[in-house]
């Protein structure tokens, strides 16, 4: 069989993503925090992209979101938080790399053409001082470490202490054992024994335990607790105080159960992980994207741009190009370069603002029985729904609503949070399944503690509702809250 090289003619579409319009769905996506990251590398690689120090933007203090709350319908400080083009104007715009290319640069910046391209700014506040920002937590090992050098001891309980404290996991626990110690240190077990029971009482007292056993029981004997049937407890019967087993307790010690419950509330005070109050864990605080105010009847959306830089054209170039300051045509390309790029973030911030700011809108028209009654009058919402309200895809509505949060009367929630799943009543109609999980913490709240509701009366209660769910679901849901099962969380009765 002969092979030849053929030409052949064939019509096909594809999409294709220019640079430009990956940028524009890579910020889309992207959390406060990697934005600013983002316009910081941005700031840093292009000479073009300068952070602005005017106050262009008017930021409302107080005052004016005061103004806000008293007028009635969309406030004009909405559209001062979204500088954002008409659409009419969005359509002029030549978004096609080749477009930009053509653009005679030195009549882009006279003064009837600048205002077709608004740079995007946010507004820039003054940081606070290093003092407030900056500070030295003291973590498990170095407070050990402090009462060590504090104490007396001699070389070997030293070394072997260094060791000890050197082998504590996150909870205090010990994760090493004695002998290994030993061998290491070059002395006996007994006197890494007698230095492990000096540690065990420095400050958190039950730290280097090896086990939660240990730990309580170091911890009773410190603090003089002289009930046997504590110490009992603890040594022989963890498992069924872990299971809330207070009958196997009562039948194992022959105790009355209101001995039992007394020596559990005891137990129950004392800390099973020593380290706890150490952890050098940061705090993440969420700062919402947006903010949902009610105005009278209707509620307004505001964007929350604190915090962001103010973004422009650097004066400098700008002026360079307009009269035609340029040494050589490399440096010319080189500048234009940089010029479409900085307009290209810029632009492709604002649409980011302006699709978030849509997306919030048309949440809030879909649940607005939730923000004036709560998370049980939730609505099950799709993200079909809003991409066909706002006429844009759902990719969009998906990427918009990851990692954004927004303030409301209600609370903070990401935007992912008003999208659920629907369960079926029986007078036809649909409930969201947040407001099912709610419903049932709700009962589980309410519920006798000795006489607990089980995952099938729930769902029988919820018949009552009207709402048909199957008790392997009320399971699910109440794992998914983190709740343990009526076995788990039934008190004995005591008289």
């Amino acid at each position: 069989m002969a092979l030849e090289l053929r030409q052949q003619l064939k019509l096909a579409q594809q999409l294709v993503m220019t640079p430009q319009l990956q940028q524009a769905i890579k910020l889309l996506q992207l959390s406060r925090i990697e934005l600013i990251e983002t316009i910081d590398q941005e700031l840093e690689a292009n000479p073009v992209l300068e952070e602005s120090e005017s106050e262009d933007i008017p930021h409302p203090n107080d005052t004016d979101r005061g103004n806000l709350l008293q007028e009635k319908g969309p406030s004009p400080y909405e559209e001062t938080r979204l500088p954002t083009l008409a659409s009419s104007e969005l359509e002029k715009i030549p978004w096609e790399d080749k477009a930009i290319q053509d653009i005679n640069w030195k009549d882009f910046w006279d003064e009837d053409n600048r205002t077709l391209f608004p740079a995007y700014s946010f507004e820039k506040k003054e940081a606070p001082s290093y003092e407030n920002i900056f500070t030295c937590t003291t973590d498990l090992r170095e407070h050990l470490m402090w009462q060590l050098q504090m104490s007396h001891f001699n070389d070997i309980e030293r070394q072997s202490a260094c060791l000890i404290i050197g082998n504590l996991d996150r909870n205090g626990y010990l994760k090493t054992t004695v002998d290994e110690i030993a061998e290491e240190v070059g002395c006996v077990p007994e006197q890494v024994e007698d230095t492990l029971k000096k540690i065990q009482l420095f400050d958190p007292v039950g730290v280097a335990a090896r086990d939660l056993r240990e730990c309580l029981l170091i911890q009773i004997g410190h603090l003089g607790i002289n009930n046997p049937l504590v110490s009992e407890l603890v040594s022989k019967h963890l498992n069924h105080i872990e299971r809330h087993n207070y009958q196997a307790m009562a039948r194992a010690t022959g105790r009355s159960l209101e001995e039992i419950a007394k020596a559990i509330e005891i137990i129950t005070a004392l800390e099973p992980c020593p380290g706890r109050p150490f952890s050098n864990e940061e705090i993440h605080y969420i700062v919402p994207d947006i903010y949902v105010y009610k105005v009278d009847d209707e509620y307004a959306v505001v964007l929350n741009d604190d915090g962001l830089p103010r973004l422009r054209i650097s004066s400098f170039y700008r002026s360079a190009i307009k009269n035609g300051i340029t040494t050589s045509s490399a440096a010319k390309d080189f500048i234009q370069d940089k010029l479409k790029s900085a307009m290209w973030l810029i632009r492709s911030i604002q649409q980011r603002q302006k699709t978030i700011y849509r997306v919030t809108k048309s949440i809030v028209k879909f649940q607005r029985e939730f923000l004036d009654r709560g998370i049980a009058y939730l609505k099950p919402l799709i993200l079909r729904d809003v991409a066909d309200d706002i006429e844009m895809h759902e990719s969009t509505v998906s990427r918009v609503t990851t990692n954004k949060y927004v303030h409301t009367p209600q609370g903070i929630f990401e935007l992912k949070f008003f999208f659920s799943a629907s369960l079926g009543r029986d007078d036809g109609s649909d409930v969201a399944s947040y407001s099912v999980k709610e419903r049932i913490r709700q009962l589980i709240q309410s519920e006798d503690p000795i006489r607990p509701y089980s995952d099938l009366q729930i769902a029988e209660i919820l018949a009552r509702d009207h709402i048909r769910i199957a008790r392997r679901t009320v399971a699910k849901y109440r794992d998914l809250m983190g709740i343990l099962p009526s076995s788990r969380r039934k008190r004995p009765a005591i008289n």
